[in-house]
Formats: structure tokens, C-alpha cells, sequence
């Protein structure tokens, strides 16, 4: 599990993964056989989804079915193919075919031409130990009495060459029982997905749940919530929420997606978020809502800004994401440092967060970066090394120095523009000319972002994010109007800054009307 210290960390950073409650909108059937998938979860014993599989017609090509070993957004090494328990293939008469395990998450399929169905065990992840690579528990599933949480990639595998083959999902469940996620229905009332990946993009939260829901300028929010006690329900979070989607819709200068669906869980731990490209979940204690909204809203505006980045912003290695293969992006810095940072400024910005407050939030993170993490290490090296064992321990300061260099890009971009275009502006203008279906290049991104702003900017990227010198907090602020005092990591704005100090921080704090 998470040490207590990283937990710790972990909750400050994202304080900084047929029934009522499914979406009603119908997707159109694929002309291409989809492949599919039925869970039964009236039978919850033993704690493992019980799954059968109906391809289309395979050939050699397919004789592998795949597990993941991990998935988009987590940066951990996830081997889902140690949680399968059974493992069977048959063919139209209900024989057995010979099937071998030729890998941790592969099982080789000795005659695919002949499979008519597979049936597999898979155990859920919270509950199951494992001796190494334990499992996010907001990256995994649950399964419970009144409830169970599934994340794409730890119950469903795909077969060799037909990652991108369309998917359907039957779920097998109590009557009484509600589903949330961001997944629609086609034409026969089954669960549709383009791909394998966006099975894993689209999490589910099914069972004794409450449903909220609201428009934000244009954009469908759903809220689904399960809560052990029923102390904390949808609504309650809705009323919270609602500023922060409209700071957000105000910061971004209109929402990206139509649709958004957030995924609550409160029972008896806490471990943080997960975020999608059109929806997020979040793992919390259960306790009074009173005491959990403040790093709930925090948490949600991280995650739910990742609709811009790395949705709309990424590089072809999120694109075309290896399940068998961990293979990392340099760009960790843009994906959740840029994010960590806007999270907070779009609070900041839109009067949710105190200019106090956002001072005291730049202070944890200074002190938490210098005190509990390894000044060598640059944050393309944490990126490039994040699957590893020495690359997971340093993770967590992409949330912290990350954070503090997209405001030192920030506010380079407002002294360089002299106040007429911040980190956002640049933000908003990749996401437009990139979008979900077009990645930049990974290894060449870094002198894109120059030519689309300074030259000068690579001086910010050669010294913060491929080394690890120094932060510049004292001189950067300072061009604000904004004093920092090392000694005692305390920010506070200057009583009497220059002219041009007051244009940039009057560019750099204009508020954001809800």
C-alpha cells in the first residue's frame, strides 16, 4: 500500500483514476462486429467479476488475449493479469479449447478460428494482496454488497491486433441498483465503447447510489455518488461543484466536451483521484460533507481540467497508449504540473480561493518539494522514469515543482507579452489547434512550445524541466508585484509595485466572472 507519508502528500496535491442513473443517450451500432462483453454481477461471491467474452470470427493473428499492465493517467506498473483467477476458451459446443498462459497478462489461444466464447475470473483489486505494484485504489475495483467499482483495464483484456475493434458491455445487476458512467447505450441497450481504450477511458460506479446533474453553458454534468452511511449525496456535491464549473467554463473561455461525469466513493479510505477524458473518480473516507468540500472542490478542479490537457493536448504516446508495454512521455510536466498549476489559479481566479490562501498553497509546495524529495531529479527524468521503482517515489513532486514551474511559465509569458497573454491563453490556443485527435510529437514537443511562444522560454525549459536547477520564486514573483521571503516561505503582495509590476499582476490575477 501507499506509505502514510505519501498518502499525506498524495491528499495535499489533489487538494490541491438498464436501470436509473445510466445516460440516455443511444449510440449508433458499429458496421464492424463489435466484441462483446457480459459481467455478471449478481454473482458477487468470492470477490471476481465473473466475465464472458463473444468475439467475432478470429484467425492467427488474434491468438493472444491481452491483460493490461497499465494504464493511462496512473504511471504505475499495474500487471492486471495476476487478479485473473479462471481462464477458459470454447467453442460453439461448449468444448474446451487448449489456452496457455505464455506471460503474466497474456494467454495464448491455441485455436482462435474455433472460439466461439471466453470465460474468465477476475478478482477485484482492493481486496486481493499482492506481493509488489499494489494497485491505486481509485485506478482499480471494488466489489461489495451494495456496490461495485470498475475500472476499465483491471476487468476487461482484448485480443492481439484488436485493441481498436469496437466493444459492447451487458452488466448483469440488482434491479434496485443505479449506474454511473460516462459510457452510452446503443440501439440494443447495451454499453458501447469505439475501442479498448475507451473502455479504460470510461470508469463505472454501480449500485446503491444518488444521481445529480446540472448544464454548464452548454456541457452536461452528472454526479453519481455512493456513500457507505448515506452521509454525503450527489446533490450536496452538485451545490458545491457548480461554482467551480463555471470558474472553470470562465477560465478556459467555454468547456471542450459535452458531456462530464464525475464518479464519487465514500466508504472507509481515503486515496486520492483518477481522471478521464470525460469524467473522473475520487476514493474517499466517508465523514460529513462539511469536513471533505474544500479538498473535494480542489481535487475536482485538478481532475476536471484535464479535459484541456491531456485530452485535447498530448503526445501520439497517450494517443496510441501501449497496454503491454509501459513506455512514459517527457511531458508529465504539461499533463499534471500545468493542470496542479491551472486547478488552483482557476480557483484563485474566480474568488473560491483567497489571495492568501493560493500564497499558502505555493508555500506547501515549496516546502514539500525541498523537504521530501530529491532536488537532482528534473522533472523530464521523473517523467521518463515514472514506471519505475526510484522514478514512483519521486512522482509526486510533478504536483508540487511541476506546479511551481507552469507559474514561473506563467508569469515569464506576461513579462515577455508585457500582460496581454499568460500561460492560459497559450493553453487554450494548443488545445484548439491539437484537439483530441491530433497529438504533437513527444519527443519534439519542448521546441514546439518555444516557437509558439518566446524563444526565451526555452531558457525556463533547458533550467526547470530537463535539469533541475534551482526554482527562481523570488525573481519571477518579484516582476508581479508579488514579494517572496525564502526564510520564511511566506508570499504577499507588494504595497506600493511599480508600474509595469502592477500590469502584470493585474493580468496575472484578473478575475474570473461566474
Amino acid at each position: 500500500m501507499i506509505s502514510s507519508l505519501r498518502l499525506i502528500i498524495l491528499a495535499f496535491t489533489f487538494s490541491l483514476c438498464s436501470c436509473s442513473g445510466s445516460k440516455s443517450t443511444v449510440t449508433d451500432t458499429p458496421t464492424v462486429t463489435p466484441i462483446k462483453f457480459e459481467i455478471n454481477l449478481l454473482d458477487r461471491s468470492k470477490d471476481t467479476y465473473k466475465v464472458t467474452v463473444t468475439p467475432p470470427t478470429l484467425s492467427e493473428e488474434n491468438a493472444i488475449y491481452q491483460f493490461a499492465s497499465t494504464a493511462p493517467g496512473t504511471y504505475q506498473v499495474m500487471d492486471i493479469g495476476r487478479y485473473v483467477k479462471s481462464f477458459k476458451a470454447l467453442d460453439k459446443n461448449g468444448n474446451e479449447l487448449e489456452t496457455t498462459p505464455i506471460s503474466t497478462n497474456q494467454f495464448q489461444l491455441t485455436h482462435p478460428s474455433k472460439i466461439a466464447k471466453i470465460e474468465y475470473e477476475i478478482s477485484e483489486t482492493w481486496d486481493t494482496p499482492v506481493s509488489e505494484n499494489n494497485i491505486y485504489l481509485m485506478c482499480g475495483t471494488s466489489i461489495e454488497d451494495d456496490h461495485t467499482l470498475i475500472n476499465g483495464q483491471a476487468v476487461f483484456g482484448y485480443f492481439k491486433n484488436k485493441q481498436s475493434s469496437p466493444i459492447t458491455i451487458k452488466l448483469d445487476y440488482p434491479e434496485s441498483w443505479t449506474v454511473g458512467t460516462p459510457l452510452t447505450k446503443n440501439s440494443d441497450s447495451l454499453y458501447f465503447a469505439e475501442d479498448y481504450d475507451k473502455v479504460v477511458d470510461s470508469p463505472i460506479l454501480l449500485g446503491n447510489l444518488t444521481k445529480a446533474s446540472m448544464n454548464v453553458q452548454g456541457t452536461n454534468v452528472d454526479i453519481f455518488t455512493y456513500s457507505k452511511t448515506g452521509l454525503i449525496t450527489s446533490d450536496q456535491v452538485l451545490e458545491s461543484m457548480e461554482n467551480m464549473l463555471l470558474s472553470a467554463s470562465g477560465f478556459l473561455n467555454g468547456l471542450p466536451v459535452k458531456n462530464y461525469t464525475f464518479l464519487f466513493h465514500f466508504e472507509d479510505k481515503t486515496n486520492g483521484a483518477w481522471e478521464h477524458s470525460y469524467s473522473s473518480e475520487y476514493i474517499y473516507r466517508e465523514d460529513t460533507w462539511d469536513n471533505l468540500e474544500q479538498q473535494i472542490l480542489e481535487v475536482a478542479a485538478h481532475e476536471f481540467f484535464h479535459v484541456v490537457t491531456p485530452l485535447n493536448i498530448h503526445s501520439e504516446i497517450v494517443d496510441q497508449f501501449n497496454f503491454i508495454t509501459p513506455v512514459p512521455s517527457r511531458h508529465l510536466w504539461l499533463y499534471e504540473g500545468t493542470t496542479e498549476w491551472a486547478s488552483h489559479m482557476m480557483l484563485f481566479r474566480s474568488g473560491l480561493k483567497s489571495t492568501n490562501d493560493y500564497f499558502e498553497t505555493l508555500s506547501k509546495k515549496i516546502m514539500i518539494d525541498s523537504k521530501y524529495y530529491d532536488k537532482k531529479v528534473s522533472l523530464e527524468e521523473l517523467s521518463l522514469t515514472s514506471y519505475t521503482k526510484k522514478g514512483n517515489r519521486q512522482y509526486g513532486n510533478i504536483y508540487m515543482r511541476g506546479a511551481l514551474v507552469a507559474g514561473l511559465i506563467d508569469i515569464k509569458l506576461l513579462e515577455l507579452s508585457h500582460g496581454e497573454r499568460g500561460y492560459i491563453d497559450v493553453i487554450n490556443d494548443l488545445a484548439k489547434e491539437y484537439g483530441p485527435d491530433t497529438p504533437f510529437d513527444d519527443a519534439t514537443f519542448f521546441e514546439t512550445f518555444v516557437q509558439k511562444t518566446y524563444p526565451e522560454i526555452q531558457t525556463i525549459i533547458d533550467d526547470y524541466i530537463i535539469n533541475a536547477n534551482p526554482l527562481p520564486i523570488q525573481s519571477y514573483y518579484k516582476l508581479i508585484g508579488v514579494d517572496y521571503n525564502p526564510s520564511k516561505n511566506k508570499f504577499s503582495l507588494m504595497a506600493t509595485p511599480t508600474a509595469e509590476q502592477l500590469i502584470l499582476r493585474t493580468k496575472w490575477m484578473a478575475p474570473i466572472s461566474l
